[in-house]
């Protein structure tokens, strides 16, 4: 593919048709996706998909309730944001004690937000958890492959052991909660 055909150009703003583009490309076929990212694109384009896709899922997870998005609807909207910063910024200095600083966090984001961001329009829906959630880790072991230029093993590494930490971290605040 060409440069300039590439995906997420450093040139190209936000907008619905980047969106429904991103999203139909890792929908279709995610390691062609990622493979085709432009590696210099930075975290805005990857950032306003999670806020677009985050916003969906808020108001998904109202639908039928009879209840307004209030005070709950900004908890999970905050939460389908922060868990991505969460998550992505363990699994980044997982890789940087593996090895070194080989890629910039704005990449390593990249693949967290756009993976998240495609789970989240399904993970409104009661019990589907179960589905989106390995699938969302299969999306971001891809990325880290396809983007990344990990190996398989390293990139499962970096989310077994992220899974591993954020368990660990919430088991240890909950009796603070």
């Amino acid at each position: 593919m060409v440069a300039e055909d590439r995906i997420m150009d450093e040139k190209e703003t936000f907008t619905l048709g980047f969106y429904f583009r991103t999203l139909s490309g890792v929908l279709a076929e995610p390691r062609r996706f990622f493979s085709e990212l432009h590696p210099g694109a930075g975290m805005f384009q990857p950032l306003m998909f999670l806020i677009v896709s985050s916003l969906l899922f808020t108001g998904g997870s109202f639908m039928g309730t009879g209840e307004t998005l209030s005070i709950a609807g900004g908890i999970l909207f905050v939460n389908a944001v922060g868990m991505v910063f969460i998550a992505s910024a363990f699994g980044y200095l997982i890789l940087v004690m593996m090895a070194g600083r080989r890629v910039g966090y704005g990449r390593f984001f990249t693949v967290y937000a756009l993976s998240a961001g495609v789970t989240l329009l399904a993970s409104w829906i009661p019990f589907f958890l179960w589905i989106t959630e390995p699938w969302k880790w299969w999306l971001i072991g891809t990325g880290m492959i396809h983007y990344l230029g990990l190996t398989r093993t390293r990139a499962w590494i970096v989310i077994g052991l992220s899974i591993a930490v954020m368990v660990l971290l919430f088991q240890s605040l909950l009796p603070l909660l």
